[in-house]
């Protein structure tokens, strides 16, 4: 079985996570390199392990995580398709079996709220970990006036909680107060939202908290 090592050990995927970070540095975008294909790639996994799931969906999931941004390398808009597209190859080259080659690209190609959906338990955990991913020690160069540097910049701590009984993950963030709820929701409500669909799909509801008060009505799941 293919291994998030031997992902990790893969010459071409390190040069496009490091050429992918350049471009978004370029456009003044928060970090989307190492450390938060790092975060994406653990908390995915993390999320199934909870649930659950296998340990190869767990390794699978860790993959997705790791290499769901290298198609910025391409472009911003429709960064999730053209990582799908991207990783086709590179995996089949590594002999990876087409049905995981399959569930990955699927999960990576649709993690993308504009034009993204759930459809496998590795999209839902991949959609999960990226959203929760706000934290100040993304933000490159704060800019004023930039509501998004402003929020990342503001959260000093974001975690992912999964109670596997009772079926609920939680994303928890701790602002301070130079940005507001208001602002958080004014970028990442879209984001919580599709986190929401994608926790549904994996049976469980969604909490989402702001400084321990929580911001959302957890849709009930249907019987």
């Amino acid at each position: 079985m293919i291994t998030l090592e031997d992902v990790k050990n893969n010459v071409e995927i390190q040069a496009l996570i490091k050429a992918s970070n350049q471009v978004l540095e370029s456009m003044d975008y928060t970090e989307h390199g190492l450390r938060h294909a790092g975060y994406v790639s653990w908390t995915s996994a993390m999320i199934l392990e909870k649930l659950g799931y296998d340990e190869h969906m767990q390794e699978l999931a860790k993959i997705a995580g790791y290499v769901h941004d290298i198609g910025n390398v391409i472009n911003r808009k429709a960064h999730g398709v053209s990582s799908g597209i991207l990783l086709y190859n590179i995996l089949k080259n590594m002999q990876m079996p087409y049905e995981d080659i399959c569930t990955i690209c699927s999960a990576v190609g649709n993690h993308e709220e504009e034009i993204g959906y759930v459809v496998n338990p590795i999209s839902a955990a991949l959609v999960i970990a990226d959203k929760s991913d706000a934290h100040r020690t993304r933000v490159k160069r704060l800019t004023q006036g930039d509501v998004h540097d402003i929020v990342n910049y503001s959260i000093i701590k974001n975690i992912v909680l999964v109670d596997g009984e009772k079926k609920i993950i939680s994303a928890k963030f701790y602002m301070d107060e130079t940005s507001s709820v208001m602002d958080y929701l004014s970028i990442f409500l879209s984001r919580m939202i599709m986190s929401e669909r994608a926790a549904q799909y994996l049976g469980c509801t969604f909490k989402l908290y702001i400084n321990d008060v929580v911001i959302n009505t957890p849709k009930k799941l249907s019987d």
